[in-house]
């Protein structure tokens, strides 16, 4: 193989004389993604205005920057910095000796015993939406299950976290959150990135949208701080928690930020998973029919349980392989603190880099046929044979997704209960399309009709 001198520059498209690829991620950051991938492969360097940036497609790269050397890699991103805006410094955006404490308090409120107390709680909640549809006398009428899958999830993380039902609030919560992951993209992505203390129209938007979501926030916290002894949930957890070195505990503040970490990024990216996972049942009625069949064999109608959940393997591969075609996180930016070499080339201190799930989920040399929809890709058989990050819709390393168990649970148990009950079938002529604003949504919803079964 011949030898690429550590100096070597990778290739990429040219883009704008002053610009770089600043106008092409503004348009379709998506296809300028994928196609750079597909145009000069595992490496691919880009230019935003004065900042250079690398995307990494191959899976040894993608573990190179998340396991092998992650510490050379931050979180000082436009990205995060936007996101810090909403979430201060919690799990997602704190980096370290900060994070690792915060991660050290909130570890033991995801373990495994603790997020299986509450699979009851999301198998019943699913099926009190079932219930109210079931009333309904006409179900031809399409529905946006976009909005339905948001205020399901919302409910559920509500009930969960902080034992409150928020069903009254997911109106308000989704338009915040709306209106905040849009307003965060074009920070993003804008050439000068105004300061949020200015006046201007945009951070107004902002800062008022994040009010709605504090004010919920801090009146939960008041409400558990001031009744002592409360339910065992994990915002009760997180308060309970100590620093095991130093005894500490958090400060509202903290809480605050741990909390809204977990309560919208816990809601919006299972909804969006769920979301597309009906997308892709509903244009794959082969597929849908396979999981249907062993939902009538394994659970017979009954409601499902956790304890279900392990025999039920094909529902868990749908849900997988939607996430490798629709990965709710699609992105993830690392800031480089020294210069490195990743695949023979340089990478310069300064610089980004990506590693996006759904641009390595579509790498043809594991993933045959990459733009198809086939579950049996995730039998036990195929996954052994791929390497680990060819797929990580959770990211990796140390900085694995603390929600990760739960979230898998949660949309699981939602998929096998909803899909016992009924069919959902995509509008005729309804457009999908994927607008990657932080998470991946589809850009105009996701009409539906249901039929039962």
């Amino acid at each position: 193989m011949r030898h690429v001198p550590t100096t070597a520059i990778a290739p990429g498209p040219e883009g704008h004389r002053f610009l770089g690829n600043l106008p092409d991620v503004r348009q379709d950051a998506i296809g300028m993604f994928l196609n750079g991938a597909n145009t000069y492969g595992d490496v691919v360097r880009f230019r935003f205005a004065n900042r250079v940036g690398h995307l990494l497609r191959h899976p040894d790269h993608v573990k190179h920057v998340l396991v092998d050397n992650f510490r050379n890699y931050g979180k000082q991103t436009r990205g995060f910095a936007a996101l810090r805006e909403l979430l201060g410094q919690g799990l997602l955006t704190s980096e370290g000796d900060f994070w690792l404490r915060q991660r050290r308090i909130a570890q033991p409120a995801f373990h495994h015993q603790q997020i299986a107390r509450f699979a009851e709680t999301m198998t019943r909640t699913t099926t009190d939406l079932l219930d109210a549809w079931d009333a309904e006398t006409d179900l031809t009428a399409p529905i946006d299950i976009a909005d339905s899958m948001m205020a399901l999830t919302l409910r559920i993380v509500g009930l969960t976290l902080l034992s409150r039902d928020v069903a009254g609030s997911a109106k308000d919560v989704g338009q915040a959150l709306n209106t905040i992951l849009h307003l965060a993209m074009g920070r993003i992505t804008r050439m000068f990135d105004l300061p949020q203390w200015l006046p201007t129209k945009g951070n107004r938007d902002f800062d008022a949208a994040k009010g709605v979501l504090d004010r919920l926030i801090y009146e939960i916290i008041a409400e558990r701080r001031a009744g002592g002894d409360g339910p065992q949930d994990l915002l009760s957890m997180l308060i309970a928690a100590r620093d095991p070195d130093t005894g500490e505990g958090m400060s509202d503040e903290q809480l605050r930020d741990e909390v809204m970490t977990i309560f919208l990024a816990g809601h919006e990216t299972t909804a969006n998973a769920l979301t597309w996972t009906w997308y892709l049942l509903s244009k794959n009625p082969a597929v849908n029919s396979q999981l249907e069949a062993e939902l009538d064999r394994e659970l017979g109608g009954r409601a499902p349980t956790l304890a279900d959940l392990p025999r039920l393997t094909y529902s868990r591969q749908v849900l997988e392989e939607s996430m490798r075609l629709y990965p709710p996180a699609w992105m993830i930016a690392r800031s480089v603190k020294e210069a490195d070499e990743i695949g023979g080339y340089s990478i310069p201190a300064g610089s980004i880099v990506f590693t996006s799930p759904l641009v390595s989920h579509r790498h043809p040399a594991f993933w045959p046929n990459p733009e198809g929809f086939d579950p049996d890709r995730f039998a036990p058989t195929q996954v052994a044979e791929r390497p680990k990050f060819a797929y990580f819709p959770f990211g990796g390393g140390p900085r694995l997704c603390i929600g990760r168990e739960f979230a898998l649970m949660e949309a699981h148990l939602i998929i096998v209960t909803m899909a016992q009950r009924y069919q959902l079938h995509l509008k005729a002529g309804h457009p999908v399309i994927m607008e990657p604003v932080i998470t991946l949504r589809p850009k105009h919803g996701m009409q539906m009709t249901r039929q039962r079964r």
